[in-house]
């Protein structure tokens, strides 16, 4: 399964985010030669430090903002494959610093597109952006991949603009049949899992309190959102890339990947199964004063993936709060954290298999 990256080049953008952590790490089980570029680490403690990875990978520390230094990288590297995960990935704070968001969440896409108009070989690239992308006017029915995009925060509306962004360069730049690269974009959202640690999110807030035996506020504990395991999309985008890069006749397509409907949990429903987890568990309910608009629903239609990419999220919602539970328990208790990682993603696996997921058999 997944065979194709193998020895391959693949270069990951955001590489010491949550999400870029998990990736190069299933990546490295793979045997593919990673190469990332991010940040230096502005959250400590991380999922990237915590698995020692960094001795396995080529570490780029650039912002991707550098638009010729992301050049000369992409150019120097020569990717088979890159996932662009690199954002700035929260609501709240993108009220604080809405330039920094844009011109993150926008022109550092921008800069990696152009990048990729010089590449002289086959490539695939997957740009993640964000469920949050659509104008969301909380139907209760999922968004489909050509629904309207947009949102009232700066965070939500840069990642609508991303999403023009690519459809803009695929068909100025990359619409002919002899074009080396290959790109489709990925909207996924409100991952849970183990080795979050940033700000203004709910597992990481009840895992640092209750740690620190401190009680947790819940600021929105009513919120519904398509609540998933890291491992869910992180598969979505391995499958994605993978299909890309074989078959060309998905390239331009944006895809969703998200939980199934009647999986939605609220707030106060994750932390109620983290607290079957975790011993002197306290929380108590504030008002969100803040006066920053965020979404109270959320849903995505994955229909498009199931069909064209044989993917479907499939862990129900204790197995996906046991394996979130467990990880930062091992991470208490001084374990090596690369090998547990690799253990959950193996068993991931290993109940995909079980359920006769198509990608699982491949």
């Amino acid at each position: 399964m997944f065979n194709i990256y193998q020895n391959k080049k693949v270069l990951v953008t955001g590489h010491t985010g949550f999400k870029g952590s998990w990736l190069i790490s299933w990546l490295r089980m793979i045997g593919a030669d990673v190469v990332g570029i991010s940040l230096p680490e502005s959250i400590v403690p991380s999922l990237f430090s915590s698995t020692s990875i960094e001795d396995q990978i080529t570490d780029y520390r650039i912002d991707i903002r550098d638009q010729k230094l992301l050049k000369d990288i992409i150019l120097k590297e020569k990717p088979d494959f890159v996932f662009h995960l690199a954002a700035q990935a929260l609501v709240r704070k993108s009220y604080f610093d809405p330039i920094l968001t844009w011109d993150t969440n926008l022109m550092g896409t921008v800069n990696l597109l152009n990048a990729l108009r010089f590449v002289d070989k086959p490539c695939s690239a997957t740009i993640i952006t964000s469920d949050k992308c659509y104008d969301n006017v909380e139907w209760v029915w999922g968004y489909r991949e050509h629904d309207k995009l947009g949102g009232p925060d700066p965070y939500s509306a840069s990642k609508g603009a991303a999403e023009l962004a690519i459809n803009s360069f695929i068909k100025s730049f990359f619409s002919d049949e002899k074009s080396n690269v290959a790109i489709c974009s990925a909207r996924a959202g409100n991952v849970i899992g183990g080795g979050d640690w940033s700000e203004d999110r709910i597992i990481p807030d009840c895992v640092k309190a209750w740690s620190a035996d401190e009680k947790v506020i819940l600021r929105n504990p009513s919120s519904t959102r398509p609540w998933q395991h890291v491992l869910e999309p992180i598969c979505g985008y391995l499958r994605l890339g993978s299909k890309l890069y074989q078959e060309k006749s998905i390239h331009g397509n944006a895809f969703n990947f998200g939980p199934n409907s009647n999986d939605d949990k609220s707030v106060l429903d994750i932390v109620k199964g983290m607290s079957n987890h975790w011993k002197n568990v306290v929380w108590d309910i504030e008002e969100d004063t803040s006066g920053f608009y965020e979404s109270g629903l959320l849903k995505l239609n994955c229909d498009k993936a199931r069909s064209l990419l044989g993917w479907q999220a499939f862990l129900d919602f204790d197995t996906t709060i046991k394996f979130t539970a467990e990880w930062y328990k091992e991470f208490y208790k001084g374990s090596e954290m690369l090998k547990v990682t690799h253990k959950q993603i193996e068993e991931f696996i290993t109940i995909a298999g079980s359920q006769n997921i198509s990608w699982a058999n491949d």
